[in-house]
């Protein structure tokens, strides 16, 4: 009798279950690093990635799987981010371009993106692979020299799904 009065209790409860679902997104865009940038010190209030000024452009690629789903984010440096102690202002320009392609038709990348700021954004509307040149120039002050040392910057890639 008292294992029946237990077996009606837990009948009269009600049950109840919570079932996880869980999935893993692979990104169907990969950005790799194809060159690695050096700043070039033409004169000494300058530090530039151009070849005439002695320094090498980075290269990014982007490797896309599905086309139309992506946009691709390239920013210019706008400071250092490591530096000898600066006492004045440093002005940066700097510029996004498509440097070569697997496809022919992403050539019209370079038509299409859009520029603001420090920042120019690619649609990404074929599959296949696309390498991307970033610019940077660095000016210091009014005609004073960058004090000896290491200086680092960075171009930042980013992958946006639309």
């Amino acid at each position: 009798m008292k294992y029946s009065a237990f077996i009606l209790a837990m009948a009269a409860l009600p049950a109840a279950a919570n079932t996880e679902i869980n999935g893993m997104v692979e990104a169907k865009c990969v950005i790799q690093t194809d060159t690695s940038g050096v700043y070039g010190n033409p004169t000494a209030d300058k530090l530039s990635t151009a070849s005439s000024d002695g320094g090498v452009i980075p290269v990014v690629r982007y490797d896309v799987a599905i086309a139309d789903y992506y946009l691709a984010k390239i920013s210019h440096p706008t400071e250092f981010s490591s530096s000898p102690a600066l006492s004045d202002t440093v002005t940066w320009t700097g510029e996004t371009s498509v440097s070569q392609t697997s496809d022919a038709g992403m050539s019209a990348y370079d038509t299409n993106k859009v520029v603001y700021g420090s920042t120019t954004e690619f649609d990404l509307t074929i599959a296949g692979s696309t390498w991307f040149k970033t610019t940077s120039t660095a000016s210091y002050g009014f005609g004073k020299a960058f004090p000896g040392g290491n200086y680092t910057a960075i171009v930042v890639a980013e992958c946006i799904a639309k």
